[in-house]
């Protein structure tokens, strides 16, 4: 089976609600759509987030440029991998360019596993099954927290991250410790500070928030600062959690050889989709580091089901405006979908109306 044709469209999706952090707010949904044809006629799908719709134009050209190098090979992800970035070795993967060739990559096993007639997770060697979910929210003003975190708990979820990074320390308390007297005892509660901090400052935030019944920390300081992060996971108990910005494998394993934080949480599309994270999952592997997704619960749900480490899916969900079936939590949990592939089938209606040129 070979690869005929690969087309990207640009949507900007509503994004309901909007995201606030303490690095800037997130209002839309700036997403790529890819459909990867081949000589069978199987289509694979995949979606890209561009966090800003300025994005999605420079994203779809790499990603067709990408689609052009591609087209007539032989439908190996792992080789079609290596043929991009073979491609990119003088000016590197980082960026929209590894981006680019994830969104190609998710596509490509998703036609693999559609024609095998399987799951992505099978596919794999796992099965799908139910992976524990947190709902993910943004800053909310110390007033709110208490009503979000009782929500959470009546949809379901055992678990809840909010952001934080608010201008006191006082601020940041008021909210945890709102959430935390409603979200009960056997629910957990994480933070994420959107990389706020200088080191000293989230040293002394986080010694604070020792006592506040906080299951992780996440990303305190600069993404890229893995020895600010070593310094205030060695002085802080509550583990930090990092890696929704690692830039490929290699700045995973750069992480974790660091001690830069206790906990990792891979994105597939940073990661380099389905097979960076297969190597990610193995670098946690090694490492005993229990491992989360960020954000694309579509793919997220079959590759945390075969994670050695899997820990929990954040259930942030971006594409339901543009999906036929939005893949929603059940008492707390995601489970990917039993059809074959990923399980992504777009809604052509709603892609006609958010559709940008």
């Amino acid at each position: 089976m070979r690869i005929r044709d690969l087309q990207a469209r640009a949507v900007v999706a509503p994004l309901e609600p909007p995201v606030r952090t303490a690095s800037g707010h997130v209002t839309q949904a700036p997403l790529l759509l890819i459909d990867l044809t081949t000589d069978e006629g199987i289509v694979g799908r995949s979606y890209l987030f561009g966090y800003h719709a300025f994005t999605l134009a420079p994203l779809r050209e790499l990603v067709v440029a990408l689609g052009e190098i591609v087209k007539g090979n032989v439908l190996a992800p792992v080789e079609l991998d290596k043929t991009m970035r073979s491609r990119m070795t003088l000016f590197g993967t980082r960026g929209l360019q590894g981006v680019a060739v994830a969104g190609v990559d998710m596509a490509a096993w998703d036609a693999l596993a559609v024609r095998a007639g399987v799951p992505l997770a099978e596919m794999l060697g796992s099965r799908p099954r139910p992976i524990p979910a947190y709902n993910s929210l943004g800053m909310i003003p110390p007033g709110e927290a208490a009503d979000a975190a009782a929500k959470t708990v009546a949809s379901g979820f055992k678990a809840l991250k909010v952001k934080v990074g608010w201008p006191t320390l006082a601020e940041d308390l008021a909210v945890v410790r709102a959430a935390r007297k409603h979200l009960g005892d056997d629910a957990a509660l994480m933070v994420d500070y959107n990389q706020s901090l200088a080191t000293p400052e989230a040293i002394r935030r986080g010694r604070v928030l020792d006592g506040e019944g906080v299951s992780w920390i996440e990303e305190p300081v600069r993404a890229d600062d893995y020895r600010g992060a070593a310094e205030i996971a060695t002085q802080v108990t509550t583990p930090i959690q990092i890696g929704e910005n690692f830039n490929g494998v290699y700045e995973m394993e750069l992480a974790l050889s660091l001690g830069a934080s206790d906990l990792v949480m891979p994105d597939p599309q940073q990661i380099g989709g389905v097979t960076g994270w297969l190597r990610a999952a193995a670098l946690a592997q090694a490492a005993g580091t229990p491992c989360s997704s960020h954000l694309f619960i579509e793919v997220s749900a079959h590759l945390l089901a075969m994670t050695p480490t899997c820990h929990y899916i954040e259930y942030l969900d971006v594409a339901a405006p543009i999906l036929a079936e939005p893949l929603r939590p059940v008492d707390g949990m995601i489970q990917a979908p039993a059809r074959p592939g990923i399980g992504i089938e777009w809604d052509e209606n709603a892609i006609t109306r958010y559709r940008v040129a």
